[in-house]
């Protein structure tokens, strides 16, 4: 599957939306067994979250994206699939919570390619279930730093901190996402896909119980005027930098 939202695959609802119901798909055909996950625009796996979403809209339309949001991860983290995320670009945020719901991260080997979850760095909190999933990757203390330090890794420390399994050059990725697949693949599916659910169970069934709260939560942050005011900002030096 490859995402392609020009000109940065920001997860838009639409995106979000299109992307939740084509891996349904997948899912439900048995004769899918695992999906390579990549992006289509150059440089650029996931720029993570649409920012445009969740500024100067209504608490309807904030509730709508961010169920979608969660009905993403909901969707990756527990999937019977195998999961291979070939990052072949920068993967901030959102994109980065992407590759971390997947079985096996490759990234390719470009100093550019930075990833990690840099909430903080705009203003916004990681949400729980962010963090879960990153503590559940990289162990606690790392993540500690990296969640309050809104840590960007470069290839070789995403690498050394656990964040990728992979760094492989540019040209290479795809060739060893199917490499990697194949690997994967040599399991019988009923004992890996137990072994997944027992491995990642709790920490589904703990966002499942709070997602409600979470979606509350979302709303009356998002709506504050204040993180109103830095995300709008954000967006205006972002509109300066393309310009």
């Amino acid at each position: 599957m490859k995402l392609r939202n020009p000109p940065v695959n920001s997860l838009s609802l639409e995106l979000l939306t299109e992307f939740v119901i084509s891996l349904e798909k997948l899912e439900n055909d048995k004769t899918f067994r695992g999906v390579i996950i990549t992006s289509d625009c150059p440089g650029i796996f996931s720029a993570g979250l649409d920012l445009t979403e969740m500024c100067g809209k209504n608490p309807a339309h904030y509730a709508e994206y961010w169920k979608a949001v969660q009905e993403l991860w909901l969707r990756l983290y527990p999937s019977n699939l195998v999961l291979v995320a070939a990052i072949n670009g920068v993967s901030p945020a959102g994109g980065c919570l992407m590759s971390l719901a997947c079985d096996y991260r490759i990234l390719a080997d470009n100093p550019k390619y930075i990833i990690g979850l840099n909430e903080t760095l705009l203003g916004i909190i990681a949400p729980f279930w962010f963090k879960d999933t990153l503590v559940n990757t990289i162990g606690h203390r790392a993540s500690e730093r990296a969640l309050q330090l809104g840590l960007l890794f470069p290839p070789a420390e995403a690498l050394q901190v656990g964040m990728v399994d992979q760094v492989v050059p540019e040209d290479q990725v795809q060739s060893t996402a199917l490499s990697v697949m194949s690997q994967w693949m040599a399991i019988p599916d009923y004992a890996r896909q137990l072994t997944k659910i027992m491995m990642r169970k709790a920490t589904v069934d703990h966002m499942i119980k709070q997602r409600e709260a979470d979606l509350q939560n979302f709303i009356s942050f998002i709506s504050r005027d204040s993180i109103q005011k830095s995300l709008q900002v954000y967006l205006e030096k972002l509109k300066q930098k393309r310009g």
